[in-house]
């Protein structure tokens, strides 16, 4: 039986901050570029995302060429750099420039506080892309469905998508301050939370709307808890396919994401599994 080849380890894309634009109170738009970005290349996905890497603490200096297996190896777990993951809001090959949106927390988080202080010329690095859904143009129609979180992926979708499609999306966002002006004649309902649970809305406008006919191909993401929800609502009352349904949660209430990454993928797991029995029960 021949051998597998070695896995070649994942190179860190470098690339340098071009400019800044505060889109909304709560939403900061970094746009990078830079000859580190000579060997990045993004498809058609409109989900891509991205998974930066920062220093854990001031003072840790990495050897140059920047090389993660390197630093994985050689330095001590406390000192690797932290991850956070960003969708590609877009991605421009001609100017080799890469647009990533921030949901602003104050100075809570990581990379929020980062990119609300990044200036022209800073450095930040980053691996990827990676991604797996787009806007099937096979489908009736589109169900878009999400929080800040899901916002760039889902101004991308509906940015991707011909003039006169069908569609019905919804983005759940603090308030009237934080809608934004996306390139689509689509129409968005946006839906201002307030002083509800995050989700809350979210999920009364998706139960409550009349599905047009025929065939719809969905993109659901954000918080986990209203996620899971909708998961159940669409594939068990709705009898959506799994093959006609992206979704999963970005994050979750109370966890940062180190912890949520952690568990994500057996609490989907566990969620598949409870509502694909309901499903065959029901």
């Amino acid at each position: 039986m021949a051998e597998r080849p070695a896995r070649q380890p994942r190179r860190a894309h470098s690339a340098q901050v071009v400019r800044t634009e505060r889109l909304t109170p709560h939403m900061q738009r970094v746009v990078l570029g830079g000859d580190g970005l000579a060997e990045f290349a993004a498809g058609t996905c409109t989900d891509h995302y991205v998974k930066l890497l920062f220093p854990p603490a001031e003072g840790v200096t990495y050897p140059e060429p920047f090389d993660l297996q390197r630093i994985r190896e050689e330095l001590p777990r406390e000192q690797w750099p932290v991850t956070r993951t960003y969708t590609v809001r877009a991605w421009d090959p001609e100017l080799r420039e890469l647009t990533l949106d921030f949901v602003l927390h104050g100075d809570e988080g990581l990379a929020g506080p980062w990119a609300m202080r990044a200036r022209p010329g800073d450095t930040l690095r980053f691996m990827g892309p990676g991604g797996a859904y787009a806007p099937d143009a096979s489908a009736d129609w589109h169900l878009l469905a999400g929080d800040e979180s899901a916002l760039p992926a889902i101004a991308a979708a509906l940015e991707s998508l011909p003039d006169g499609a069908e569609v019905r999306a919804f983005v759940e966002i603090a308030g009237p301050q934080e809608e934004q002006k996306i390139d689509s004649d689509a129409e968005v309902v946006w839906l201002h939370r307030g002083d509800r649970p995050i989700g809350e809305a979210l999920v009364e406008a998706v139960r409550a709307l009349e599905f047009p006919e025929g065939r719809v191909h969905a993109f659901v993401h954000g918080e986990a808890a209203f996620v899971k929800e909708l998961r159940g609502l669409l594939r068990m009352e709705r009898q959506i396919p799994r093959e006609d349904l992206s979704i999963s949660g970005y994050w979750r209430l109370g966890h940062n994401e180190d912890g949520w990454q952690a568990a994500k993928r057996e609490w989907n797991a566990r969620i598949e599994a409870e509502q694909e029995t309901g499903a065959t029960a029901a």
